[in-house]
């Protein structure tokens, strides 16, 4: 009787050697007749198999040169220490047919193993199957959604309806892109309070946004976002400046490039002067106020009677209140004795205010920035636009006084260099300061 399939649970794999040639039914006669009575009615052979716990007793031997070796395979369904007893007993086999013979169990081979390793084998071919063809549909079905949303949120806005975010309508700052795949990809990520202009002749619109609210342009980094800036320029007031990486294009920028490139927005002033592009556009914002009988514009230094802005968000108009407020502790203080700069040369009083704001106004008109030791005394002098490059270069470095706006990325590359005052003009798009690092802006009168 042949064991069911169902019940093997083990492989007895017995090594089989005699001294003589017998066949096959010699093994499988001695394995029962010597094994017999050996284990008690429990572990007969005979009933084993009778009852199905012991399957059909395969053999495999070969002949040669007067000797016969092989295998005899036993299949059983009983447990492991039955199985194991089983097993043993074959070892005390000692002669097969007329010959003396030696039985050594080779191995005892778990059934069960093999079969759970083809299962797991087979059913990750089933899951990779079922989850490649899942995931194309997952995915296409997300993609199909996702497009329909944005395609429902962007908007279009003014008299040239311009694509724009929902947000456009209601708040105080916006982003003024491109085109409208660079709406779509801020959309995408959360962003909902752009505009863009379509290329490089700046909409009425956006103009007119401009004016009323705060201004980001956030700008491919390539020589057409350059081009669209020259012109936003020209004709908007602009507040900060965001490019991509060069070489890439807002609409390919993943949520992280976006979140960092305007984390780091840099202010209009500053972002001219660090590329030198300031008088080059001022001159372009004077030659076509002089051809449109229009002012220029105030963040170029245009003149002083340009119209303000007909609506001031709240922040400004606290920036206006704290300028008064200074104005009139200054008018009842008495004014301190001037130190001409050429006095002293290379040194500032670092416990002085008015000293510290006088040598930046002067730093400011040359675009400058200044870098002292622990005394005081000057131990660099570098141009404005190279500022942030140049710190890590200068060692010993204790103060910082720079004509320029004092940056995120300044404040950053100074504290990385162990400079622990800085001084500037006026306080740019700052989000985090160091509590080791003392930053000071003049204009503002504020310290943070």
């Amino acid at each position: 009787m042949n064991v069911d399939p169902n019940l093997t649970k083990y492989m007895i794999k017995a090594k089989i050697a005699t001294d003589g040639v017998v066949e096959k039914p010699d093994v499988v006669g001695a394995i029962f007749g010597q094994t017999e009575g050996l284990l008690g009615e429990e572990l007969d052979l005979r009933d084993l198999q009778k009852s199905g716990k012991i399957g059909r007793i395969e053999v495999e031997i070969d002949s040669k040169k007067g000797r016969t070796e092989g295998f005899a395979l036993i299949p059983s369904g009983l447990d492991q220490v039955e199985s194991s007893i089983l097993a043993a007993a074959l070892e005390t086999i000692d002669r097969i047919g007329p010959c003396k013979a030696k039985v050594e169990i080779e191995n005892i081979e778990d059934v069960r193993i093999q079969k759970r390793q083809k299962v797991i084998e087979r059913a990750e071919a089933l899951y990779k199957k079922m989850s490649d063809s899942g995931k194309s549909v997952s995915e296409s079905i997300v993609n199909s959604v996702r497009e329909e949303v944005e395609k429902g949120e962007i908007i279009s806005y003014g008299e040239e309806r311009l694509p724009a975010g929902p947000a456009i309508k209601d708040s105080d700052s916006i982003i003024v892109v491109e085109g409208r795949s660079d709406v779509l990809n801020l959309l995408r990520y959360g962003i909902k309070n752009t505009i863009a202009v379509q290329g490089t002749n700046i909409p009425k619109t956006v103009q007119k946004l401009s004016r009323e609210r705060t201004v980001t342009v956030f700008l491919d980094g390539d020589r057409g976002g350059d081009l669209i800036l020259k012109e936003m320029l020209q004709v908007a007031e602009i507040d900060f400046v965001s490019r991509a990486p060069p070489g890439t294009e807002v609409e390919e920028l993943t949520y992280k490039q976006i979140v960092k490139a305007l984390r780091y927005k840099t202010p209009v002033e500053q972002y001219l002067s660090m590329r030198g592009m300031s008088e080059e556009l001022k001159e372009l914002v004077q030659k076509n106020a002089a051809e449109s009988g229009k002012n220029g514009k105030k963040q170029l230094e245009m003149p002083a009677e340009e119209p303000k802005p007909e609506r001031k968000d709240r922040q400004e108009e606290k920036r206006e209140q704290r300028r008064e407020e200074r104005r009139e502790e200054r008018e009842a203080e008495p004014e301190p004795k001037e130190v001409a700069i050429e006095d002293v040369p290379g040194f500032v009083d670092l416990q002085n205010p008015k000293a510290i704001e006088r040598k930046g106004n002067l730093l400011n008109e040359n675009k400058l920035t200044e870098i002292y030791g622990e005394d005081g005394k000057a131990i660099a002098t570098v141009p404005l636009a190279e500022t942030v490059e140049k710190i890590p270069e200068i060692k010993d470095a204790k103060t910082l006084i720079t004509g320029g706006v004092i940056s995120q990325r300044l404040i950053d590359i100074a504290y990385q260099a162990g400079i622990k005052n800085i001084y500037g003009a006026r306080m740019g798009h700052v989000t985090k300061k160091p509590a080791e690092v003392r930053v000071v802006s003049w204009e503002h009168h504020m310290q943070a």
